[in-house]
């Protein structure tokens, strides 16, 4: 199989100098070999040959693993970019939904039913604002009269009791119902007016 993007201007093969049908050992040894070549320690101040250097090790880490090497092989450098996206394991599935048989069947199903997506706008259509839209039921609706509970609310106002004969405390406390509180506002104690004894 053709990679996709066959016009993708990385070759990693190229640039450790390689064929294809190159072993492990072969990728180590030309890996070593380059990396000495332009590592940067050795080539202090040359922009080129911190970029090759980067190229190179990129090179070796998609030759080195077995994996990436056969993603590399069938799909190209585009293969790769999409298996870092959507993970190794899905890449041929995404490659079968997105090739031109899939891509037939799926213009050839759009023309039999009229419409790409006929079942789903037809169903949304009819039960969100057509014929089959739920009616609401009026008669099960209870609404509270909130007028009504404010005048009893008043007329209880010395306290009430609910359901179950529990005071209910249907007014806010005035200035004679507080309980006087000893001011705790200010710095903690120290720790060792605490501790002791």
């Amino acid at each position: 199989m053709t990679p996709p993007d066959s016009h993708d201007s990385i070759n990693y093969y190229e640039i450790l100098g390689l064929q294809k049908t190159c072993t492990p050992d072969d990728i180590k040894r030309a890996y070593r070999k380059m990396a000495l070549k332009y590592h940067p320690d050795k080539n202090p101040n040359n922009i080129e040959a911190t970029e090759k250097f980067k190229e190179i090790n990129r090179a070796n880490q998609v030759l080195s693993n077995p994996t990436k090497r056969q993603i590399y092989d069938e799909y190209g450098a585009m293969g790769l970019r999409v298996a870092d996206q959507i993970g190794e394991e899905n890449l041929k599935t995404y490659y079968r939904l997105t090739g031109p048989c899939c891509k037939a069947l799926f213009f050839i199903c759009c023309l039999l039913t009229g419409c790409y997506f006929c079942c789903c706008c037809c169903c949304c259509c009819n039960f969100c604002c057509g014929k089959y839209k739920p009616e609401p039921h009026d008669d099960d609706v209870n609404i509270h009269d909130l007028e009504e509970e404010e005048g009893q609310a008043s007329k209880n106002s010395t306290g009430a009791a609910d359901a179950f004969g529990n005071d209910v405390i249907t007014t806010q406390p005035t200035e004679k119902s507080k309980i006087n509180m000893k001011d705790v506002s200010g710095p903690p104690p120290a720790y060792d007016s605490v501790h002791k004894s």
